[in-house]
């Protein structure tokens, strides 16, 4: 739930302890987490692209009309649901030879709570220059990496050595799901631009 957003920062490893004993479903997840966190970076760009418009470093901004926007935006938020979804099967999949194989609900739990960095990171799209929405991601990505380390044990119950494999191919699948989803995000954001 959005309660959880502190604790993940403040002490990670034992909210994700509390989160597992929660047992929380899917469509619990979607509604009290995962739609509300992806509306920030999708609320946050509207605006950006809208009043300020993207920055490249120079004195040009790129605007995007509102009704442009809005359908963008719509779209740019059912991909995010959806990656998260696509996450958790991943990582569900990549789970499946260890023993105490975790439920495909909690590995879709899982990667919900484990996006929430990359979700508030979308804060900067406010004033979306494009360096500093790089280098915000970045930090974010690196913090969800962080998270998907701390909550394989604590979460899914695979220990540090057995899962290393999970770790890298998740991180690594995610870091491919992020960059599409960001090239499509570049390509959704800049169709209806124009130069102000």
């Amino acid at each position: 739930m959005i309660n959880h957003v502190w604790g993940l920062f403040a002490h990670p490893e034992p909210e994700m302890q509390q989160i597992k004993r929660e047992h929380e479903s899917v469509p619990h997840l979607y509604m009290h987490h995962v739609m509300l966190m992806a509306a920030i970076p999708v609320v946050c760009s509207f605006i950006g692209t809208t009043q300020i418009g993207w920055s490249f470093g120079g004195d040009e901004y790129l605007r995007v009309q509102p009704a442009t926007a809005l359908g963008i935006a719509v779209a740019f938020y059912l991909l995010m649901l959806g990656a998260v979804a696509v996450m958790g099967r991943v990582i569900h999949l990549l789970a499946s030879r260890y023993p105490g194989r975790p439920s495909r609900n909690d590995c879709i739990v899982f990667a919900g709570y484990v996006a929430t960095p990359m979700f508030l990171s979308g804060v900067v799209a406010l004033y979306p220059m494009v360096w500093l929405c790089l280098f915000v991601g970045a930090l974010a990505l690196a913090y969800s990496g962080y998270l998907l380390a701390v909550g394989m044990p604590a979460f899914l119950g695979i220990n540090r050595q057995e899962g290393m494999l999970v770790f890298g191919s998740t991180l690594g699948i995610g870091v491919l799901v992020l960059e599409l989803l960001l090239a499509l995000a570049v390509m959704m954001w800049g169709y209806g631009a124009h130069f102000f």
